[in-house]
C-alpha cells in the first residue's frame, strides 16, 4: 500500500511541475532536465502493454486483498485457485482467475512489480507481446496442470494430506518465471549467465531445501515457459526493438507538434 501510494504521489506531483513549468521558468528548466528520464521511462512502458497492464491487474487485486476482510479473500482466491477440487469443477475459469492475484495477501508486491517492470518488460521488447503472451500462459496454465498431476499422485500414493486438493493455490509467480526464463535465452554475455545463475538458485533452492508441491510447480513453470520461449524463437527470432532513446525522441517530438 505505501509503494502504491508513494508512486501515486510522485505521479501527481509530476503532472503538478509540468502545470507550473507552462508559468514559471525554474519549473520549466526541471522539467527538462527530468524530461530525459521520464521519456525513456515513458517509451519503455510502451513497448511492453502486456507486461504493465498486467501489473496493473494484480496490483489492483492486491489493494483489495488489503482493504477486504481476510475471511472475504480466503474464501475468493480458494474459489479462484488451481487446486485439485476448483480444476475439476471450472478448469478454464480458475486458470485465468487465479493468475490476477498475488498470493499472500499480496506479500512482495514490490519485488513482482521490479521484476516485471525490468526483466519480464525486456522480454516482451524481444519477443514482441503475442509471444510474450503465450509465454506467461504456458508458465501459468501448463506449470499449474503439470502442478495439479504431480498432487493428485502424491495424494493417491498417501505421500500428501486429502487436504491439499482444497489448498489455495494462486498468484502471478508462475507468469514471472516463464517469462523470466524466456528473458534469459534473449540475453548475451555475461548478462545471461548472471541471470541463469539467479534463477537457478531461486528456483531451485526452494525445492531441494523445503520441497514444498508450489515450489516444485515454480519450477515446472519455469521450464514450460523456457520450452516455449524456444519453440517460438525456431518459428520466428527474436526482434530488434527501437533503442529507447530513439523511442523516447519520436514521442517528444509527436508531443512537441500537438502543443
Amino acid at each position: 500500500m505505501v509503494t502504491v501510494a508513494v508512486l501515486v504521489a510522485v505521479t501527481i506531483l509530476w503532472y503538478l511541475l509540468r502545470a507550473v513549468a507552462r508559468v514559471a521558468a525554474p519549473a520549466e528548466r526541471m522539467v527538462r532536465r527530468l524530461g530525459r528520464w521520464t521519456g525513456r521511462l515513458h517509451a519503455w512502458v510502451l513497448t511492453a502493454p502486456a507486461t504493465f497492464g498486467y501489473c496493473a491487474i494484480f496490483t489492483a487485486s492486491t489493494l483489495v486483498q488489503r482493504a477486504a476482510p481476510p475471511r472475504l479473500i480466503t474464501v475468493l482466491t480458494t474459489i479462484q485457485s488451481t487446486n485439485l477440487v476448483r480444476l475439476h469443477a471450472k478448469p478454464i475459469s480458475v486458470l485465468v482467475a487465479s493468475g490476477l492475484w498475488v498470493a499472500d495477501r499480496g506479500a512482495g508486491l514490490v519485488g513482482y512489480l521490479a521484476v516485471f517492470a525490468v526483466v519480464v518488460a525486456y522480454a516482451e521488447r524481444r519477443y514482441g507481446t503475442p509471444r510474450l503472451v503465450l509465454v506467461g500462459l504456458a508458465g501459468h496454465v501448463l506449470g499449474s496442470l503439470l502442478t495439479a498431476v504431480v498432487e493428485l499422485h502424491a495424494i493417491r500414493t498417501g505421500a500428501a494430506p486429502r487436504s491439499l486438493a482444497v489448498s489455495t493455490d494462486v498468484g502471478v509467480s508462475y507468469v514471472m518465471v516463464g517469462c523470466c526464463a524466456a528473458a534469459l535465452v534473449v540475453l548475451r554475455g555475461w548478462l545471461r549467465i548472471a541471470g541463469a545463475v539467479v534463477m537457478l538458485l531461486a528456483v531451485l533452492t526452494p525445492v531441494l531445501v523445503h520441497r514444498t508441491i508450489w515450489d516444485l510447480g515454480h519450477l515446472l513453470a519455469t521450464l514450460c515457459g523456457l520450452g516455449m520461449a524456444l519453440l517460438l524463437l525456431a518459428i520466428r527470432p527474436s526482434r530488434t526493438p527501437v533503442p529507447i532513446d530513439d523511442l523516447a525522441a519520436r514521442l517528444a517530438v509527436r508531443h512537441d507538434r500537438r502543443r
